[in-house]
């Protein structure tokens, strides 16, 4: 039976679950995840956790921050003048918002903090600094 390594593409289906049991994603009401062992499109806790299961196989993983989306930084907050932002944006606390780069990357932020002179907006993933337990099953490998 075929094993995941490094370059085997393999579809799984997981549920992530937060430290207190809280869904946060689930491919059960929908394709399982596709992804090539050793690219880099899932996060490294995720991807080690798959390596060497066979398929059928199902599992557990509990992944720290530093192997999920790794701990909070301080340097991704940033505080911006109102006068900067559009006009017609009324920000609120937990709002998604999208910043562009200079080279035309967007950014996805969250409205963090609001006063009347400016807004804190922070560019940490949501499950940063996290501990994420997963229930996972390899569904096929090519």
């Amino acid at each position: 039976m075929a094993t995941a390594e490094k370059g085997s593409t393999v579809k799984v289906h997981y549920t992530g679950k937060l430290e207190d049991g809280t869904i946060f994603d689930s491919s059960k009401e929908r394709a399982p995840l596709e992804f090539t062992i050793g690219e880099g499109t899932v996060i490294p806790g995720f991807e080690a956790a798959v390596i060497g299961m066979q398929t059928g196989e199902s599992k557990s993983a509990t992944l720290p921050p530093e192997e999920a989306y790794g701990e909070r930084r301080s340097d991704r907050l940033l505080t911006v003048d109102r006068e900067q932002l559009p006009d017609d944006l009324d920000p609120e606390v937990g709002q998604q918002l999208e910043l562009k780069q200079p080279d035309g990357r967007k950014v996805p932020v969250t409205v963090a903090r609001v006063s009347d002179s400016d807004v804190t907006l922070d560019a940490n993933h949501p499950l940063a600094g996290r501990e994420l337990a997963f229930e996972m099953e390899l569904v096929e490998i090519r």
